[in-house]
């Protein structure tokens, strides 16, 4: 097959918008760090807070719906061991995980003006433990790149007929030039355009797919075996607590995610904050609707009457490739044409917030906290920009490891769920705890897990916990294990930072000994934010104070 003209062009006109976009935020950005008494950094990763509601919640929504959720909500329909049951226990749980958010986190976090979810470990714990947190943060969001980049390489390779590589280095440069131009303000403002265009292009696939002469009706494909097992999926009694796990997996890890703290952190006030999340949340699952009908109608299509053949997808092992099979073989050129724009639009929103998280995490966490304390702002902001150079260059190479991508993203999640997460519970909720409790908690939870086994990563459980049998020759465990790790996590960090902190208190250990300085925290003081996130908390009373000054006559509020 020759190379699709039509949708070359299209996607060039595509690129070319989202990068006009970019540069005309970017330009934004800084007319209004002029306005304002903003240092550059705090205009780079959080747009001096000033992200009101309308747009925070965009590029919310637009953080979560990336193109490998797009192309894996229409594969798990599809797949008959899953289908809509599995998908949707997966998103409710990304819905929860925005609810609980904008609930529990974002007003703990927004409220002291941190400028990443590690500040309140370096504040309670120090540079020592916030070093190892800070290399797990970056891992999460530095492998969410390929991860997220492979999903757009697959589709454009078999609607376009395009080389796989090439449209991923392509679509890189793209998000790269936009984010090291404008920061946050492009990256949020590029989200709107490319959310727009994800939700038009999804929703004017899907009646052309379903209207094609070789789809069934879906209602009638939905519990019956016809020509594809039922897509409804099976739900067996003894894997009720693995897909419990799975709810909590995505549900609470997610909150392990820089790039959600980001724009929590970005927003006008803790009001703005908590009404995106909550609003966020509904809309995730209002654009998983066409992915889902795509992959019933995939279900419910006699391939053997397509130009695909037979046998189907799912039994020539290409279940993954599904979504772009469906533009390609049931809609017409331009309709799959405009498919393939909503993935890369929705592939664009993600690894922009991915590049940007990294960025800040390391230039704050670890470059201006630990290693420059001393740096200027400008200093600060050329390591931003090399940072989203190298883990934008260091993602794309990794996408040249496809059989490795599953195995990166399923370890960025764990480390989410069983380090990140029961670590900022405990910072953020817990006062008696501290670095040593944190070290052995990371310790108990990251062993459990290991010693619980994974097939996918080849290994045999050690620990067999209630429920776990052999079968073909592996050990499956059917207890919600990663749970328990994270569980196990969070008791083991308190425990221990409750003895650690009687025996130096009491002088039963001598206080030399004290290397993480835990008799200095025996009498627990609020969390407060230190340089830059100060400078940042000064920089929001005098805008406020300058805005008051300004204001000749009311005005209306149109800001949440």
């Amino acid at each position: 097959m020759a190379v699709n003209i039509p949708g070359l062009i299209a996607m060039v006109v595509f690129y070319l918008l989202v990068l006009g976009t970019g540069i005309w935020a970017s330009f934004k950005s800084k007319r209004k760090q002029k306005k304002s008494v903003a240092t550059g950094v705090d205009m780079v990763l959080l747009g001096n807070r000033s992200i009101n509601c309308v747009v925070g919640i965009f590029t919310m929504t637009a953080t979560l719906v990336g193109g490998g959720l797009i192309i894996a909500t229409a594969e798990m329909v599809y797949t008959p061991s899953m289908g809509l049951t599995r998908t949707m226990v997966i998103h409710m749980a990304y819905s929860t995980f925005l609810i609980i958010g904008g609930l529990v986190f974002a007003k703990p976090m927004r409220e002291r003006n941190f400028m990443t979810m590690l500040d309140p470990f370096h504040i309670k714990y120090g540079k020592v433990v916030t070093a190892g947190l800070s290399l797990a943060s970056l891992t999460t969001d530095g492998l969410w790149v390929p991860a997220t980049l492979l999903g757009l390489g697959g589709i454009m390779s078999v609607v376009l007929d395009l080389s796989h590589s090439v449209c991923i280095w392509i679509s890189a440069a793209i998000v790269i030039i936009y984010t090291l131009l404008g920061g946050l303000y492009s990256v949020a403002y590029t989200d709107i355009i490319q959310l727009v265009l994800i939700f038009l292009s999804l929703w004017a696939c899907v009646p052309f797919v379903l209207m094609n002469p070789s789809c069934l009706d879906i209602s009638q494909t939905l519990m019956n075996n016809t020509l594809h097992a039922p897509w409804i999926g099976t739900i067996e009694l003894k894997k009720i607590w693995i897909m419990m796990d799975d709810f909590l997996f995505f549900s609470l890890g997610s909150l392990g995610y820089q790039c959600f703290h980001q724009r929590t952190l970005a927003a006008t006030s803790v009001a703005t904050a908590r009404l995106t999340c909550i609003v966020a949340a509904f809309l995730f699952l209002v654009f998983g609707i066409p992915c889902v009908l795509l992959g019933a109608a995939a279900a419910s299509t006699d391939w053997n009457l397509t130009t695909y053949g037979s046998p189907p997808p799912y039994e020539r092992g290409e279940a993954n490739l599904v979504l772009p099979i469906a533009l390609q073989h049931l809609t017409p050129t331009f309709i799959a044409i405009i498919g393939t724009a909503s993935v890369a639009a929705a592939v664009m929103s993600s690894a922009d917030s991915a590049l940007l998280s990294a960025a800040s995490v390391f230039s704050s966490n670890i470059y201006k906290n630990i290693m420059r304390p001393q740096a200027s702002d400008r200093e600060i902001q050329w390591v931003i920009r090399a940072s989203v150079v190298v883990v934008g260059l260091v993602g794309s190479s990794l996408t040249s490891m496809k059989n490795s991508i599953t195995l990166f993203w399923f370890l960025a999640a764990e480390v989410a769920y069983v380090i990140t997460f029961p670590q900022l519970v405990c910072v953020l909720f817990f006062n008696i705890s501290n670095g040593y409790g944190a070290v052995l908690g990371v310790l108990v939870g990251v062993t459990i897990r290991l010693l619980s086994g994974d097939p996918s990563l080849g290994l045999a459980p050690v620990i067999h916990f209630p429920g776990c049998t052999l079968e073909d020759g592996v050990y499956v465990q059917y207890s919600p294990v990663k749970t328990i790790s994270m569980l196990s996590a969070i008791a083991a960090t308190l425990l221990f930072s409750y003895l650690v902190s009687v025996l130096f208190n009491k002088g039963l250990l001598p206080e030399k000994w004290d290397v993480l300085k835990v008799k200095a925290q025996h009498s627990p003081q609020p969390l407060t934010p230190t340089g830059g996130a100060t400078e940042m908390n000064e920089n929001e009373t005098l805008n406020r104070k300058n805005s008051e000054g300004e204001a000749s006559e009311p005005m209306m509020n149109t800001e949440c």
